[in-house]
Parts: structure tokens; sequence; C-alpha cells
């Protein structure tokens, strides 16, 4: 009885007046395809004439009396307060009606009592159909999107239900034909009038409908052209603020002008791709026919941010529609679009240049619809569809960064997907993950899905487990606003609410255009073959331009002639522009550069130097960079106790003038941040370090998630330090760091592999940006890839970065000594593809740090960096190798007793990092200093050919050695070795001493890997161990 009382109590008194407007205007409503037109309503469920009392002049009495009842129940009298609860819960009125209790005493108690018995189970049912109702609008709010008219092909029907995205799972709560029945309503209910739920904004300003006008309004808002799935979101707020986007009666209304515009947008992303087809009939484009309502979409997403006050806006996409994107969204001038397909232009750019649909991208321009500056930036990026995102994500972040855009409201990034690529690609999972951590976020990104539904010739019934190719959007709360792209007001709708939720909540949202593809995977594609039904609907189909203007001429909204007259118009745009573009004789690609750098270079794209300028520093600075190295510059702070170990040991060690790796590369990042250098290192682990060697963020000890950067008390007006632990994410990672190195040359970024093998799963960010960036879309980075590595007996897991790898890539030539030129090396530098090395001592990667934001170009650096050697007793620098005039050694020559009698030294042995070592305490060991000289190249890329003459020519009488920890068949052999041979001519043959060849980088049994080290060892400085294949 109390849980009766209580969940009655909380429905609210219905107002006349809200009823009478509710039921004074006749409501249109479409059932069962036809019109129909609701009189005003009462909740009789028994005919007039089966009542006497309702005939005649009785029955106005009654309406008023039900009015007024409606308007407040204590107003009329209680036994008409207990007819119409009875009616209203279905009771039929003769039953309904209840003799008024008698005056006085103990009868009047009794007749109350009776009444409330026989009230009760009226109001259980009355209670009970408002929370079937409840039910019913959830229903649709969770689950209208599956038979929304999503699929503009309408195959889904046709179809098992898990294999289209508009198909509804079978026996859905709210498409069974027993849907009322499954809430305990049934048909005599639908002109009841409810009370709706604030879970709902279908009633507008009225608080009250009939369940027929009820569930109308639901299938308007939520089973049309649009699909919205957003109830998995666990903010009360954000869900309301949808629920009034889509429910609202008369939101999708647009205004002249509106439809006009997007009558043109339609008109020239339509019209562009006629005409490519048109011109260059069997050429690849990768065509957006099919979807030719993305471009009003992403103008619309454009426009509404323009307005919300965004000022740059970078974008990432597949190579479907990019030509069309870059043209009437980026604005690219056509005529160098359409120059692109002529293969007789020679290119005038170094490097390979890449196909017209992976190219980039930068303008600045006026927003016509706003009127206010905004800069496009199309990001080029590889045939690898999705690894452009988390790229656009980094440098979206970046320009936040230097434009202190800490909420995301100048700067933001829109990702085009395809369908089957969105929901296969596992980077797409790793960049949705970075969306709303600290250090990664970039505060709200529209992602629009280009959804073929098929992918290449793979269906999606095969192709994915999940519903829609969107599901992985959902574990980062991402509301889904599917949407037929057949349907140009809803896909505009839509996209306004995109853009705006991004502006409000600063969350990622997803539109999935609902499409087709009117070709094959590309214009030379037999789609047929594989997906003959879908093509054969497909060709059936008109074009989405065609359904839209046959809409518009029949409202009136435009006529035939300014619609024919807007054709033309862009026709000949399109024609001139074509005969502008045969004037063309040289491809330029730099005229496609998606990051500029302005004033960086010269007015020629050159760099403004090619000297080499020392890296080194003054003592009091390394000084001072050392004791904030080592103090905790903050009051109060507690930091652990073995910690003050490690900040006094460095103190210890800054009183001596010496310094190791992690000093070493302090003082790099210390004095870069004084210069007014900004430095973001990121990585799994990075901020103590994967080896507890780093410690550059402090955590109080008793307060939790304080903590402490010295880094960034340096110097008053230094440039910020940003370390960040990364999520546990190589892939999505590197590429965010990568994104964030190209917005501008003036930073130092790093990234960090915990181990250096783990690089394999960013793999794709190596290869196809990192390694060829620069030739194929001349794009300087200067990204920094730090990865641990050293054979110690720890397996074959956690051994080897691989460095063969990285070797294999570089674009020298092994076989031809470079010509020597003035500043050989910094030519060198200028001419490679990136930058190896493999450091031994901390003050050489000081130097290299500090070197690649000196130089005056930027090339990828990567660095091989050691495990045991960062605290190694051998492995640390004086400060005499830090000062100014001193330089990054590309190869440090061997400064001990061979260098009395050159010519007596038997064999020189090359080696490069932590084997030095090993190397040097074995010939100590032996007593051969005198005769085997031990030389390091420390940067292998470029090769420095002439420091290894000098001293292969200082040694004459010495057979060459090279010397390695790795497997023969791995590690860096293949690649010295012949350019070792070419550096001395091929006078002389080179040997190897190093492991055999295996298929793992390491063995897993520590006694194993010591008798491995100690036969190369025994090789190296057994001087007849080569005699007998000489």
């Amino acid at each position: 009885m109390q849980r009766l009382r209580t969940t009655v109590a909380r429905l609210r008194p219905i107002t006349a007046t809200q009823t009478v407007k509710s039921q004074s205007q006749a409501r249109p409503m479409a059932v069962g395809g036809a019109l129909r037109t609701f009189e005003p309503l009462r909740s009789y469920t028994t005919s007039v004439s089966a009542e006497p009392f309702l005939n005649g002049t009785s029955s106005n009495y009654v309406e008023e009396m039900y009015y007024a009842w409606l308007e407040n129940p204590r107003s009329v009298h209680k036994s008409w307060d207990i007819f119409f609860r009875n009616a209203n819960a279905g009771v039929s009125p003769g039953s309904a009606y209840q003799s008024p209790p008698p005056l006085g005493g103990a009868a009047l108690e009794l007749a109350n009592a009776q009444a409330m018995v026989e009230a009760q189970p009226n109001m259980e049912k009355l209670v009970e159909d408002h929370l079937a109702v409840q039910s019913l609008v959830r229903a649709y709010q969770v689950r209208g999107h599956h038979i929304a008219k999503l699929d503009p092909l309408d195959i889904g029907k046709c179809a098992p239900a898990s294999s289209r995205c508009s198909g509804p799972p079978s026996s859905d709560i709210i498409t069974s034909s027993d849907k009322l029945g499954f809430y305990g309503l049934d048909e005599s209910d639908l002109d009841k009038v409810f009370r709706l739920p604030t879970t709902t904004f279908i009633g507008g300003s009225e608080s009250v409908l009939p369940l027929r006008e009820i569930i109308s309004r639901l299938e308007m808002a939520y089973c049309q052209s649009i699909g919205v799935e957003f109830m998995f979101i666990n903010d009360l707020e954000q869900c309301q603020w949808i629920r009034q986007k889509f429910e609202r009666p008369g939101v999708m209304q647009f205004t002249l002008e509106e439809k006009r515009t997007l009558l043109t947008r339609m008109v020239r992303s339509t019209k562009f791709e006629e005409f490519l087809q048109r011109k260059w009939s069997s050429e690849k484009r990768f065509g957006l026919e099919g979807c030719e309502s993305l471009i009003p979409a992403l103008k619309t997403i454009i426009d509404k941010s323009s307005m919300n006050g965004v000022e740059s806006i970078i974008m990432g996409m597949p190579h479907r529609g990019r030509l069309n994107v870059l043209a009437n969204v980026i604005h690219k001038e056509l005529d160098q679009i359409f120059c692109q397909f002529d293969s007789n232009l020679e290119a005038a750019d170094e490097g390979s240049g890449d196909v017209k649909y992976h190219l980039g991208m930068w303008h600045r321009r006026i927003n016509r619809v706003t009127d206010r500056n905004i800069t496009l930036s199309l990001m080029a990026n590889p045939s690898h569809l999705e690894a452009v995102d988390p790229v656009v994500q980094g440098k979206t972040k970046a320009e936040q960064f230097y434009c202190g855009d800490t909420e995301g409201k100048r700067v933001m990034s829109i990702l085009l997907h395809g369908d089957a690529a969105f929901a296969g690609q596992g980077v797409v999972y790793e960049t949705f993950h970075l969306s709303d951590l600290p250090s990664y976020t970039t505060h709200g990104t529209v992602h629009v899905v280009v959804n073929n539904q098929v992918g290449f010739t793979t269906d999606p019934r095969v192709a994915r487990s999940s519903s829609y190719p969107t599901d992985v959007a959902k574990v980062v709360n991402a509301p889904i606003f599917h949407v037929n792209a057949d349907d140009p007001e809803a896909v505009m709708y839509v996209c306004n609410v995109a853009a705006e939720w991004r502006a409000t909540f600063h969350k990622d949202v997803v539109v999935d255009l609902v499409c087709y593809r009117r070709n094959g995977h590309n214009e030379m594609d037999e789609p047929l073959f594989t997906q003959p039904l879908m093509y054969k609907q497909i060709k059936k189909q008109k074009g989405v331009l065609q359904k839209y203007s046959e809409k518009l001429l029949a409202e009136g909204a435009v006529s035939r002639q300014d619609y024919e007259e807007e054709i033309a118009k862009y026709d000949k745009i399109c024609e001139e522009a074509h005969a502008r573009s045969k004037d063309e004789k040289i491809l330029h690609i730099k005229h496609w550069l998606d990051s500029p750098w302005p004033g960086f270079f010269n007015v020629d794209g050159q760099p403004k130097s090619m000297t080499s300028r020392s890296t080194g520093l003054p003592e009091e600075e390394l000084v001072h960079i050392g004791y904030i190295a080592s103090s905790v510059p903050v009051e109060d702070f507690t930091i652990h106790r073995g910690l003050s170990r490690i900040l006094k040991g460095r103190a210890t060690m800054v009183g001596q003038r010496v310094c190791d790796w992690a000093l070493g590369e302090y003082m790099a990042f210390g004095s870069l941040l004084k210069e007014g250098t900004h430095i973001r290192l990121s990585g799994q682990d990075v901020e103590r370090g994967t080896f507890s060697h780093r410690h550059h963020v402090l955590h109080d000890q008793k307060i939790d998630r304080r903590i402490c950067i010295p880094m960034n008390h340096i110097s008053p007006n230094q440039a910020p330090y940003t370390v960040c632990n990364s999520s546990l994410s190589e892939y999505g990672v590197l590429g965010f760091e990568l994104g964030f190195a190209m917005a501008s040359p003036n930073a130092l970024v790093l990234w960090e592999a915990q181990f250096g093998d783990f690089h394999n799963t960013a793999q794709c960010i190596i290869d196809q940006f990192i390694c060829p960036g620069q030739a194929k879309w001349v794009r300087q980075n200067g990204i920094v890839l730090l990865l641990p590595h050293g054979m110690e007996g720890m397996g074959p897991e956690h051994s080897s970065a691989r460095p063969e790898r990285f070797l294999q890539m570089c674009n020298e030539d092994p076989d031809t000594y470079p010509v020597s030129v003035c500043e050989f090396a910094v030519r060198q530098l200028y001419d490679c593809n990136w930058i190896i090395v493999n450091c031994s001592t901390p003050a050489n990667y000081f130097h290299v740090l500090r070197r690649q934001i000196l130089q005056a170009f930027r090339k990828p650096l990567i660095v091989i960096t050691p495990k045991s050697l960062l605290r190694h007793p051998e492995a640390k620098s004086s400060f005499d190798d830090m000062l100014p005039g001193t330089h990054f050694q590309r190869l440090i020559p061997d400064s001990g007793p061979v260098c009395e009698n050159p010519e007596a030294v038997k064999r020189i042995v090359f080696c490069t990092g932590k084997v030095y070592y090993e190397l040097t305490r074995e010939r100590n060991n032996r007593g051969n200093d005198d005769t085997v000289a031990i030389a390091r190249i420390e940067q292998l890329s470029p090769f420095p050919f002439d420091q290894v003459k000098v001293e292969t020519d200082r040694y004459p009488n010495a057979d060459l050695v090279w010397c390695q920890e790795e497997h023969k068949n791995q590690g860096y052999y293949d690649y010295v070795k012949p350019r070792l041979r070419t550096t001395v001519d091929r006078t002389r043959p080179v040997w190897y001493a190093g492991r055999g060849p295996a298929a793992a980088p390491a063995t897993g049994n520590k006694a194993a890997h010591l008798v491995e080290l100690q036969r190369f060892l025994d090789t190296a400085f057994n001087l007849d161990a080569f005699t007998e294949q000489s």
C-alpha cells in the first residue's frame, strides 16, 4: 500500500489548460502509411448510447466537470474525483460511478474506507499504464535506431538481421506485432491521455499526449532517416541534451536559404565527380559517388564550429572522396587537382612524390557562412586506412598547445573513416582511448563514417561481429548518429548537432553516413563479381542530387531555371580550370604541403644555414641544470627515501664534473628549455623511466597526486616541459607524437619505447610516415625515437630494438663513396631520410639531442639507447666533453696505446654501442692494448665514410673486423660491411665477430648467453681467427 501511495504521489496533476491546448488542435499523424487527424479525446471505453446520463445536455456538464478535475481534482466532489480516476483507468462509466458518501461519523469513515478499497485496483492500473508508457518511450530511445530508415538501398530487409546496419534485431520489443501487449497495453489504450515522463521531450510545450500520438512522435524522432545511439552514455545531462535535439517537435525545420545552400553544395559535390569521370574515365580517383552528401556534411560541421569560435580544423581521411574534399571543402585550386591526372608532368621536388588521392593540403580562407577566418588542414596519408587518425590528433593537440587553447575552443579535429576500417583497424580503438587522457585529449573529435555497407569486396556479415561498424565508439561514451545519406537535410541536421555536441561537451561524437558505393573499390573495379544483388539495386538507384532537387522543386523552394543555372555555373568553373591545368608542365608536391613552417626555411624552401654549430654549453650552465636535477624545488615535498639517494648521487656527480646517462639527458633537455625550445617526452613509463633512471616527475609520499617536475624550474623564462606516461599503446601514441612534431619545428618531441622491440607494433607509423614522409610529401619532421636495446641475457623479447630494420630503410647508397663537399657531415644529414645513432657515452647522447634542434632542418632521429649502460661505472662523461666548442662525435677513435705505433696494430675492431665496454674489458684482460684498436661508430646513418677512412688509413697493416653482440642476420653487420668495403675501395676484407645467425633475437638462457658472449670476444681478439678464410 505504501509503495502504491508513493508511486501515485509522483504522478503530478494534469492541468486542464495543457489538455485543452493539446486537444483543441487537430493533430495529423501517419498510421499505416495513411494520414489521420485526431479530434478532442475522452478516455471512455463504453459507447455513449450505453450510458444514458452522458446523452443530451448532461454531456456538456460532464465535460466541464472533467476539465475542472484535470485542473485540480480537489475542485470537484469526491464522487466525481473517484469517477474520473476510475474512468481514466479503463473502467466503464457506469461502473466507475460511486454514490456520494453519507454525512457524519462512522458512516462517513466506512464509506471512505470502502471507496479506497474499491479504487485501489484502478489506482494500480493507472500507475502501471503510466509506467508502461515510460518503458515504451525508453524502448524507442534505446532501440529506435534499429528500425530507422537508414539504408538508402533498403536492402537490409532482404538480409539476415545482423548483416546490415539498418536491419533490426529479431523480436525487437518495439517492432514486434504485440508491441503494446509486451507492456501490458492494448489498442484500447491508444486514445488514452498519458502524462509524459521527464525523460522525453516529444511533447514540446505539452505535458500530456494520447498514446497514439506518443508513439507517432517517437517514431518521427527515432525511426525515420536518423537513428540515434546514446542511451549507453552514463551522464544524465548529456542524454537529456541529445533527447532535446531529436525529440522536440519541429526540430528539423530549415529556412529557404539553408535549403538552397544545401542544394548548391550537393550540385558541386555531384558535378565534380561527374566532371572527373567525363574527362578521365579510365583513371583511378576513388570517387565519392553514392555518398555525395559527405561534402555538405563536412561543410556544415565546419560552419557550425566556426560559429562556435573554432579557428583551425585538422582533418584526416582515407582515399575515397579525397579529391572532392580537397576541391569543395579545403578549396584547393581545381587546376592544381586536374593537372595531377596528366601523366606527362615532370616532378620538380626531390623524392618520390605520391598519388593524388594521398596528398594533403593546408589553406586559410574566409568561411562564407560565418564571415570568419578558418584554417583547414587535410593531412597526407598512406593507403593504410586509419593510420592517420592518431597523427591528426597529435597535430591538433600541438596547435592547441601553441595557441594556449586549453579547452579546445579554437582548434579541433575531424576524422573521416570507412565502415570496414573503422570496425577492423585496432588503431581506431587506440586513438579513441587517447581522447580523454590529460596529455593527449583534443577536447572532442567529430568522426564521420562513410558507411558503404561493404569493404572492398567483403560483406559486413563476415567483416565484423558488432551490429554497427561504429560500436567501437561506445568505449568512450561517444554518441553515434546514424543517418541515411540520401536524405541531405537529415545529414545536415545531424552534422549540426554533432558540431554542437563537440562545442558543448568537448567529447568525441560519431556521424555514421549510411550510403553506398556506386562504383567498385575504384573506378576500374567490377563489384558485381562479389556483390551482385547490391549492385543491381545500385544501378536502379536515383542519385541523391536528383532526389533532393526534385523534392525542392516540388516544394517550390527553387525554380528549375535556378537549379539548371547552378549546374551550368559549376560546369563552367570546372571547364575553365581544366583549360588552365594544361598549362602546367611541372608537378610541385610542395604546393600540397599540409603542415607549413612559416619562417623556418628560406623563401625557396632551403635551410637558412648549412654550418655545423657547436652543441656544447658553458660549465656554469651545466652545473646549474645538474643541481636542479639533484633537488626538489618545491617546499614541504616528501620524496621516497630511495629517490633521495638517487638525487644525492646526482649532486655528487655534478661536484665531480661528470654525468651518467640520465644526467646527460637532463643537461640536454634543461638547456634547450632554457633557450625557449618546448620539449615533449611521451611513452610508457617515461616519467620514471622503464629502468628507474630518469625520475623527471617526483611524487609526494604523503599527499596523493601531488607531483613536482624539477625540469620546469630551470629558468623563469624557459619553455614548458611536458613529460607524460602514455596509455599502453605504441601504434596510436607514436602516431600522436609524430603529429605533434609536425606542427612546429621549434620543439623537441620524443617517444620512448618501454623496450626497443615494442616499436614493431607501431611499424606502420615508422614505415609509412617517419621513414618516407619527406620523400612522399615534402614534409620534414624532427621526431626522436628512443629505443632501449642490448643483449644482456634477458631473453628474446626485451633484447633487440631491431636496428637492422631501420638501417635497411636508409636511402644511402652503400657502394658509392660520397663526394667530398664543404660541411660534409651537415650535407649528409640533410640528404638522408633519417638519422640513426647508437651512443656509447652520455656526452654524445647530450650532443645529438641538442643537435636535433640547433641544425637548420629537421630529420627523424632514431636513438638505440642502452639498458645496463645507464648505471655502468665506465659509461660516464666528463663536463669537458660538453663544453663550448664540442660537438657530437660521429665516430670515436681509439685514443689508447695503439696511437703510439699505428703500424704495429694488427687489427682494428669497429663496433657500436654497449659491446664497446665488453671489448675493452676483454682487451685489457688479454693485454692486447697495443695490437688491437677499437673504434666506435656512433652515427650509423648517415654513415661516417670520411671518419672511417681516417681510421682505416691510420692502421694500414690491420685487418678490419666488425664486432656486434647481435646475431649475424640481425644488428648492423649487413649494413656496415658494404660501407666499410667501399671506404677502403674494396682492397681489404671485412671480417665478422659476433653471434651466428638465428631466428630469435637472443637466448632465454643466461648460461648460453654468456657462452655466446665469450665465443665472439675470443673471435674478435684471436689474431689468427680469420687466417684460414683469407
